[in-house]
């Protein structure tokens, strides 16, 4: 069962108190208030079948028969935990997130008890300090930010109580945890300066989804996360202070720890002042001029090997930049990212085991570093139908003074 184009305006809670803000319309395509998603589960329980693509060229058949053959490949091999074999919580959440981007409830139609048990995986395994991880404590906060994302858009589609309490230990544990300068660290522990820009950018997608639930989020920790972002910027002349008038000058980008530039960076960076709502930010440009170029590189596979572009962790906020910074940057690049990954998903029906599946080609490897690469591609495929609470959105006027960012 699919979620449905909301066709009847409902209204959904984008502050922490709860209250509703106007309706803006979006940097994004096809975008439009944040009142869209109450309209999209009246939908979905009247059957609804309309789709909320731009056109054709967002949503293709071959795409939609990768992203099928892509869940196709996740249920099959979840196994009888939930966990698709894997300790990462975050990696479990993704899973279960890329059905729900795909318009599936937990519980409910085909995928329902795949995705419930992916998510009563991750709840089971909360500590009682409300951590997210039971993997290696060096992963403490990747795997807790991504948990607590994908938590945050459940509760937003379902509102169960469980997960309430679940979110509300895990979205303080993450307040507790900044660091003096802003950032996170790997390990779940307070500490003078975060470790660099990737911990961040887990932890930015897990307090915005707490805002768009109606969760209380504490100002000042969007006030520092953003330093924490900006202080990672680097111009190419090499000027790294935030007040420097030389830091504005020619190009430059987000880098890891302040020295080394990547498109996962570049990308990860643009997505943290995305969600802050800093939508007018000079840096978001800078760095969309780099993922533009490395987009435009990509050459689509012949092979069907499986490989993501770069790796699942690097597509996974490119996607999210390009649709959230949206105009011409998304109509170009998206259908390359698209075609990518429908020319590079394998194809083995007589092998249940590898048909349909992606690989993530970095960090991760067996049958999780595939639900990696697999969940992630289905997310990619899946955003043009802007199913997910998070995605359901343009510009949020009011969201930079609700969250206390400048």
């Amino acid at each position: 069962m699919r979620w449905s184009d909301a066709a009847s305006p409902g209204s959904f809670p984008v502050t922490a108190s709860g209250d509703s803000p106007g309706s803006g319309s979006g940097p994004g395509p096809g975008r439009t208030s944040r009142r869209l998603f109450l309209g999209s589960v009246a939908a979905l329980c009247c059957g609804s079948t309309t789709g909320r693509a731009e056109g054709d060229w967002e949503i293709t058949p071959a795409g939609e028969r990768a992203l099928d053959q892509g869940l196709e490949w996740l249920a099959r091999n979840q196994g009888p935990k939930g966990n698709w074999g894997s300790d990462d919580l975050g990696l479990v959440a993704l899973g279960a997130l890329s059905f729900a981007a795909a318009g599936h409830l937990p519980g409910r139609g085909r995928y329902g008890d795949v995705i419930d048990r992916a998510v009563q995986y991750v709840v089971r395994s909360a500590r009682p300090s409300g951590l997210l991880n039971i993997a290696n404590p060096q992963r403490d906060m990747y795997n807790h930010g991504l948990a607590t994302f994908v938590l945050g858009q459940m509760f937003g589609m379902t509102r169960d109580p469980q997960l309430s309490r679940v979110l509300d230990r895990a979205l303080k544990l993450i307040y507790s945890t900044q660091c003096d300068d802003g950032g996170w660290d790997y390990r779940a522990k307070r500490q003078r300066n975060g470790h660099d820009l990737s911990l961040s950018v887990m932890q930015a997608k897990a307090i915005r989804s707490a805002v768009d639930s109606g969760l209380e989020v504490p100002p000042e920790v969007a006030r520092q996360a953003i330093h924490s972002v900006r202080i990672r910027y680097r111009a190419s002349n090499g000027s790294r202070d935030p007040d420097d008038p030389r830091t504005r000058m020619g190009p430059g980008q987000f880098t890891y720890n302040g020295s080394r530039g990547t498109t996962a960076m570049a990308a990860a960076g643009v997505v943290c002042l995305q969600e802050f709502g800093q939508y007018d930010d000079w840096r978001i440009s800078r760095n969309m001029d780099v993922i533009r170029r490395e987009i435009q590189q990509l050459k689509i596979p012949t092979d069907r090997n499986g490989r993501v572009p770069w790796d699942a962790y690097t597509l996974y906020y490119v996607g999210q930049a390009i649709y959230q910074v949206g105009g011409g940057i998304w109509r170009e690049c998206y259908p390359i990212l698209r075609d990518h990954l429908i020319a590079s998903q394998v194809e083995r029906p007589a092998d249940p085991k590898q048909d349909g599946h992606w690989t993530s080609t970095r960090h991760v490897g067996g049958v999780p570093g595939q639900l990696y690469g697999t969940s992630t591609a289905c997310f990619i495929l899946a955003i043009p139908n802007r199913f997910l609470p998070i995605l359901q959105e343009g510009k949020i006027e009011g969201l930079r003074k609700q969250l206390g960012s400048d």
